[in-house]
């Protein structure tokens, strides 16, 4: 079965030739060739993920992102221009799942978007982690507190369970998105900025944080409202 991709890109020549590069390798590729567009195709199709340019005429990616993470966990990859770190951060912050700068080649894309794609995937097995009321079900990427459904984006989910497969125990700042299978190259501050949505989400206190504390000069841990162990 083909992975059904959409590219939201005001260059229609890019599209040709990602669809002719694509096809052969099980990624059946739909075109928006604007924001507005490709919001409507969002709400009546179903898409494994999504590749999302930056800049374009109308609503920019950036919005479009901020819009699309308020109904969806669709795995996002940026098209961003190169050396616009910028761009790139503020992304990661709104929850893109990963970026690549233009121009770039097929190849490239293609690998980007597969590494995204398994890091959605479900596991082999059903992972069930539970602890101070959260409960994620890995393979179903589904997360509830005290029973209620909680909406995160890709990055929170695996920020999450990162956290949560070490509970009690001290991970380290500059650690955590590589122990969340991540290779964003990003600043401390973008970490503490998801870490901070993830705290909101799971309606966690920001001043006196029961589930997920900040340890002052070591990182973070998931406690689930246990005194938290040493550093690891």
């Amino acid at each position: 079965m083909s992975t059904r991709v959409l590219l939201i890109d005001d260059d229609a020549r890019l599209f040709e030739l990602l669809q002719r590069y694509l096809g052969p390798h099980g990624i059946a590729l739909s075109h928006a060739p604007d924001g507005g567009r490709g919001l409507a195709m969002l709400e009546v199709g179903a898409y494994d993920a999504l590749l999302l340019d930056v800049m374009m005429p109308g609503l920019d990616g950036l919005e479009v992102l901020r819009r699309v993470r308020a109904k969806s966990g669709v795995p996002v990859l940026m098209l961003t221009a190169r050396g616009d770190e910028a761009d790139r951060v503020v992304g990661l912050e709104l929850g893109a799942d990963d970026y690549v700068a233009k121009p770039f080649g097929p190849r490239e894309l293609l690998a980007r978007l597969r590494a995204v794609l398994r890091r959605t995937q479900a596991r082999e097995g059903a992972e069930r982690l539970s602890a101070g009321g959260v409960v994620v079900e890995v393979d179903a990427r589904r997360v509830t507190v005290e029973g209620r459904d909680v909406a995160l984006t890709g990055l929170e989910l695996d920020l999450l369970v990162a956290l949560m497969r070490r509970v009690g125990r001290v991970v380290p700042r500059n650690a955590l998105l590589s122990l969340a299978g991540r290779e964003e190259v990003v600043g401390e501050r973008t970490v503490d900025v998801h870490v901070s949505r993830l705290r909101k989400k799971l309606g966690d206190d920001p001043k006196q944080p029961r589930l997920l504390q900040t340890v002052r000069g070591a990182g973070y841990v998931f406690t689930g409202g246990e005194p938290p162990k040493d550093a690891s």
